[in-house]
């Protein structure tokens, strides 16, 4: 008898990164994106995470997510105090990272089942 897995898992991950693109499930992409388990927005127009505003943010935050992970191509960064404020107000955690430590520390998260949305920005 032969025997085949049909793998059932339709969570977004990320199987693929490099500096201006990233291959999310079996997409090739090369835009900023916001991504959950169940979500990715490609219409992301910020292309550094300074240049976030709350708006950009409303398709990540409607996922009520435990964490965002935020990935930069540029390397480590820091939110303005405002951003890192108003993530905090909802009781959102914040972490941004370089972007290969965000694309590994989200499908962790999401392979964990946390609620975990990234915004990477692969350039």
């Amino acid at each position: 008898m032969r025997l085949t897995v049909t793998p059932s898992d339709t969570r977004l991950l990320i199987r693929g990164y490099a500096e201006g693109k990233l291959r999310i499930a079996d997409r090739e992409i090369s835009s900023s994106v916001i991504l959950s388990a169940t979500l990715l927005h490609t219409d992301l127009a910020p292309q550094q995470p300074t240049d976030l505003a709350e708006t950009d943010l409303a398709p990540g935050v409607a996922e009520k997510p435990e964490v965002v992970v935020i990935g930069w191509a540029g390397g480590q960064t820091f939110l303005p105090a405002a951003q890192r404020r108003w993530f905090l107000e909802r009781g959102i955690g914040i972490e941004v990272m370089e972007l290969g430590a965000a694309c590994r520390t989200y499908n962790v998260l999401v392979g964990d089942s946390r609620r975990v949305v990234a915004i990477l920005f692969p350039r």
